[in-house]
């Protein structure tokens, strides 16, 4: 019953994630960032299964895990990614309010208007 309603959460994750991403402001966007990293590390978690009557221990004589016993693999990679989002998260933090300072605002339309427009074109081929 669990994992329908937890599939739900994920959908609803993902689009906040997705709306929040499609903002101009930059401290959406990083919210938006940090709401889909933990949508995935919840999407990874739902995949490994939620039993919680058998665990993940593999018994003697046999090779593999029995059926029906949650993986213990989505776990172990949910904590490694939950380290690498945290840090992620805090060089965009830390990002965010350097550009901040330097341009005084949050308006990624705006950050735009800091560039020159005398500036020349890319090149266009080789």
């Amino acid at each position: 019953m669990t994992e329908p309603l937890l599939a739900i959460l994920v959908g609803l994750f993902f689009a906040a994630a997705i709306y929040l991403m499609l903002s101009k402001f930059s401290i959406r966007i990083m919210l938006g960032i940090a709401i889909l990293g933990n949508a995935v590390n919840l999407l990874l978690f739902t995949g490994g299964r939620l039993t919680r009557e058998v665990p993940p221990i593999i018994p003697e004589g046999l090779d593999s895990l029995p059926a029906g016993t949650a993986n213990p693999l989505p776990q172990a990679l949910i904590l490694t990614a939950i380290v690498i989002s945290f840090s992620f998260l805090a060089f965009l933090l830390v990002l965010t309010y350097r550009a901040y300072q330097d341009l005084g605002t949050d308006d990624t339309s705006d950050m735009r208007a800091a560039e020159p427009d005398d500036r020349p074109l890319p090149p266009l081929g080789y």
